[in-house]
């Protein structure tokens, strides 16, 4: 088949459909977004399946799981729908008038962060159904499937978690590292030094995608490393142990000073050199044209620096 006649098999609906079941992964649940009839989704999935030669999805279970080539096309098709959406529209982005959802991702810690940010967004573009999903659950993986449009995370400044050229970085802020525990600590009066830090135990963060933090590698350069004890998902968590324990943690110290589970907490800088840490969006590539992704990134951002500057 000719590539002008296999494109001409396929239009918007195609593509809404698409897009739809790589979010959903469920036939169900797309046609119910799409107001479609399941049999509908699943004729035009099929049509799909023969012009593009790929089964596209693959049921386990309850789910549809997408093929590798489904999971290429997802970015492109997001992209392109936007694209479209913006040939009807001879003005700038109007988020006031934005019809759509949006995927962001973040961990715990950055939402406390971003919260007043993610409320503002709403209020501007009400129209905009705004899905917040867990880092821990979807990595780096989902912007380049398409499934998440931005994702927000602390990261070591010096060492971006992934070396994806299709992804995008846009610096949030710098930070800086701390040692947060609770009030009645036996450190929680005195100077923090090296030998005390490492003498007690510490619970420390769960992330697949990132690798091994410099403050972790400083203290290895040192020949010296942390009693971890305990590992958990998010900073909340984390806390919420130490408030409780004579446990350590080292977090960021934006999260410390604005987290109301770091309230009434101790918090003291770190005794060693450890690089520069920060917030970072990421984005994959495709988007980077998409004006409702630069809104929303645009948006945050100013969010995210008046939340610090109120902090």
């Amino acid at each position: 088949m000719s590539d002008i006649v296999r494109l001409s098999r396929i239009n918007f609906r195609h593509l809404l459909v698409l897009r739809q079941l790589l979010e959903e992964q469920s036939v169900t649940q797309a046609a119910t977004r799409l107001c479609l009839s399941p049999s509908a989704v699943s004729k035009i999935l099929s049509q799909l399946r023969d012009c593009l030669d790929d089964e596209l999805f693959y049921r386990q279970g309850n789910q549809l799981l997408p093929t590798a080539k489904a999971k290429r096309l997802g970015p492109v098709i997001s992209a392109m729908l936007r694209e479209m959406d913006n040939l009807f529209t001879e003005e700038g982005f109007r988020p006031e008038g934005f019809q759509g959802r949006m995927n962001l991702a973040l961990r715990e810690s950055s939402f406390e962060l971003l919260a007043s940010a993610i409320a503002s967004v709403q209020q501007q573009a009400p129209g905009m159904t705004l899905a917040v999903h867990a880092k821990e659950s979807t990595g780096f993986q989902s912007l380049c499937e398409g499934r998440v449009d931005l994702l927000v995370l602390p990261h070591d400044l010096g060492q971006p978690p992934t070396g994806r050229n299709e992804l995008i970085w846009e610096r949030l802020a710098e930070d800086e590292m701390c040692c947060l525990m609770r009030a009645e600590h036996p450190l929680a009066a005195k100077e923090l030094t090296l030998d005390a830090y490492l003498s007690f135990a510490h619970v420390g963060i769960l992330d697949a995608d990132l690798q091994q933090p410099f403050f972790e590698q400083s203290l290895a350069q040192l020949s010296r490393r942390r009693n971890l004890a305990m590992e958990v998902a998010d900073f909340g968590a984390a806390a919420s142990i130490c408030r409780h324990s004579d446990l350590l943690f080292t977090c960021s110290a934006l999260w410390a000073s604005m987290a109301a589970q770091a309230s009434g907490m101790v918090v003291k800088p770190l005794p060693f050199a450890y690089g520069k840490v920060g917030y970072s969006m990421v984005h994959h590539q495709s988007g980077s044209r998409d004006p409702a992704l630069q809104w929303l990134k645009a948006t945050l951002l100013s969010g995210f620096k008046q939340s610090i500057s109120q902090g």
